[in-house]
């Protein structure tokens, strides 16, 4: 059986698309490493691998030539799925089966995808985890809840998977994991068929296994979007630490470091940037939209099923019912206010750099960690990119993180392209 531990999608789907290897071949191999590795784990809240076989077999000729035509993916379980159930891992919805994919599923599924299944999440995407484990060490947590997309990326389930993204739940899996990550400015994907949490925030994203897996991705779910070019040339970077640079810890601070440096000895330009002051408030200020939104969107849950609720979501709950309707408005305001200077700050730059998460995956299951460095920029609806940075035989994956400006979407992929070129090219 040809193996494709190291080939990305866009690699996969090139083969299937030249009738160089089938579709059926492609998903035999995945399914094998899905069996070793599968029962430590623990990706998968649904998973069949006859109906992974079924699919493989059944593409159409359409299919069988789309910009995904054979490649894996890996959905994770708070988006509808027809012939998987959607559980959002709450008993709450236990017997939830969906009759209709989400909008981003079907368009995974036209241009040719194989879904393995559904991946674990954590309660309704929020902070009560699941059961899935780092494969870098199953003692630490993969991350928060698009932890069943990224574990099972690692573990080498699929080359791609859907994640979403309120706060930190795509780049944080995507660093403590080792993964290239993508998350779209705030209303370029469809969020029809996911349920939601924050709709100030929600966003889809998706892991792949390089910066171009991560633009395939955008072509399929996001019509209309721009093409790319082959244009390189050398770029200015800003390096934000943001207020709260004290959470990053001394190792992952030298690797960041590195990375900055090796793209200066390419000769891009990297200027620290300072924020003002008034910025402060932002991590704050999306914790309480989040709180606020969060227990709104969930007021059915809370009202049928208090018992089912989580600790952790019931404690969101009861914060939000301590937050009158003017704080929240205010925070609102505040970074509406912010947004405009943000865009100025971002002017001379083609993206900004910093820590993805200040620290490597945490030991235990149980918490995931802060996730201030990602949910900063959430809060202005920026893209955002995950780059895994190359370490040392044994040592935890780091992230640095790439923000680019509000829709500016397709320049952030063409220079993270670059930024990654480098970083391989320096080790």
């Amino acid at each position: 059986m040809r193996n494709f531990s190291n080939a990305d999608a866009t690699a996969i789907s090139e083969l299937v698309r030249s009738d160089a290897v089938s579709p059926e071949t492609v998903s035999e191999h995945f399914l094998e490493c899905i069996e070793s590795r599968e029962p430590t784990i623990k990706a998968f809240a649904s998973f069949d691998p006859n109906w992974v076989r079924t699919q493989a077999g059944q593409l159409t000729k359409a299919q069988a030539k789309g910009l995904l035509a054979g490649v894996p993916v890996g959905i994770k379980d708070n988006y509808d799925t027809a012939d998987h159930p959607t559980r959002f891992y709450s008993w709450i919805y236990d017997d939830n089966c969906p009759t209709r994919d989400a909008h981003v599923v079907s368009l995974l599924r036209l241009a040719g995808a194989v879904v393995m299944g559904k991946t674990h999440t954590t309660e309704f995407a929020y902070m009560h985890t699941g059961p899935t484990r780092n494969p870098h060490d199953l003692d630490r947590t993969p991350g928060s809840s698009s932890a069943g997309s990224a574990a099972g990326m690692a573990a080498g389930f699929f080359p791609i998977a859907l994640g979403t993204q309120t706060a930190g739940s795509l780049i944080k899996p995507a660093s403590y994991c080792g993964l290239y990550a993508f998350k779209p400015s705030y209303g370029l994907v469809s969020l029809e068929g996911v349920k939601p949490l924050a709709p100030s925030f929600d966003t889809v994203g998706w892991y792949g296994r390089s910066v171009r897996d991560l633009d395939l991705m955008a072509q399929v779910l996001i019509p209309g979007f721009p093409e790319g070019t082959d244009e390189r040339h050398l770029r200015s970077f800003g390096f934000c630490r943001t207020a709260r640079w004290d959470q990053v810890d001394e190792n992952v601070a030298m690797s960041l470091e590195a990375a900055v440096q090796a793209l200066r000895s390419a000769g891009h330009q990297v200027t620290e940037v300072r924020l003002p002051e008034e910025f402060s408030t932002v991590f704050d200020d999306h914790l309480l939209i989040n709180d606020c939104e969060g227990a709104r969107s969930f007021s059915k849950e809370l009202q049928m099923h208090p018992d089912k609720l989580s600790v952790e979501f019931l404690a969101m709950i009861e914060r939000a019912r301590s937050t009158t309707w003017e704080q929240e408005s205010a925070a609102k305001r505040r970074l509406a206010k912010l947004a405009p200077v943000l865009e100025e700050i971002f002017k001379p730059f083609d993206a900004i750099l910093g820590a993805s998460c200040g620290i490597v995956a945490p030991l235990g299951l149980e918490a995931t960690g802060p996730s201030d460095f990602i949910k900063f920029w959430m809060a202005f609806g920026l893209p955002q990119v995950n780059i895994p940075l190359l370490r040392n035989n044994g040592a935890l994956p780091v992230g640095l993180q790439m923000i680019g400006g509000f829709r500016s979407d397709r320049a952030l992929l063409i220079a993270a392209e670059q930024v990654a070129a480098v970083l391989r090219e320096s080790n």
